[in-house]
């Protein structure tokens, strides 16, 4: 995998939830994904890149993977719409983390997008959570909870009660969170090599999307929709021979 550095990490990293960025690109019109790579020098990745995310799973080889080792202790502290997703932060000092590759990657962010980005077998979740983890190289691995309408979730809806409604809005997140919950109690997993999904569409990024959905109800997901006032998934890109593992 063509990993990018740790300072390049790092500025992706703060690009995902930068305000600075939010007028050159939107999920629609001008500044709809086909049109990234040409809004700023800086997103031609999303043009030219040959692993970018997300990804339709389908074929898949076997491999023994590790099993994904999650210590989530703290939870999120802020809250925040950015105008392209609702993003959870953690604090400087979190200890919330998983173990990879027999390594540690601590949790820097998670959030949404509605409809599913990465598509199994053709399918669109309902919506799909992405975990945003980084590890001592400035090494970025995500970690993709799927959602299916159904019964409404309890932990999801302690997020949802104080979610901003207006883009550039943040609150402190004051009830306890526990993240486990919003992961499925089955942690198998599909895994491969792949981009950040949105500008600057940074590459060497490790995905690992859990196969087991949890649920959200009809409503939470029209809560979340209504806020963000129109789709926020990027379509599906090529594989370009990438090999998704499982």
């Amino acid at each position: 995998m063509n990993h990018f550095t740790g300072k390049a990490a790092l500025l992706a990293l703060s690009m995902i939830s930068a305000s600075a960025f939010a007028s050159h690109w939107s999920y629609e019109g001008e500044g709809a994904p086909e049109h990234w790579g040409e809004l700023d020098e800086a997103y031609k990745t999303c043009q030219s890149g040959m692993n970018q995310s997300p990804i339709n799973i389908d074929s898949t080889a076997k491999a023994h993977l590790s099993p994904l080792k999650t210590a989530y202790r703290d939870g999120p502290v802020t809250l925040t719409n950015n105008g392209h997703t609702i993003q959870a932060s953690e604090k400087a000092d979190t200890r919330d983390s998983i173990t990879l590759d027999k390594q540690s990657w601590t949790l820097q962010q998670f959030h949404f997008h509605a409809p599913s980005e990465n598509t199994v077998h053709g399918k669109k979740y309902a919506m799909e959570m992405h975990l945003v983890h980084k590890n001592a190289n400035g090494e970025l691995a995500v970690v993709a909870v799927m959602f299916d309408k159904g019964a409404a979730n309890p932990e999801l809806e302690k997020l949802w009660a104080v979610m901003p409604q207006q883009a550039e809005q943040n609150v402190s997140i004051t009830q306890d969170l526990d993240l486990n919950k919003l992961l499925p109690k089955e942690k198998t997993y599909w895994r491969f090599s792949g981009s950040l999904t949105t500008p600057p569409c940074s590459e060497g990024v490790t995905w690992i999307v859990l196969k087991h959905p949890l649920t959200l109800s009809a409503e939470q997901l029209a809560k979340f929709t209504h806020t963000m006032h129109h789709d926020n998934n990027r379509p599906v890109q090529s594989l370009h021979g990438r090999v998704v593992v499982e």
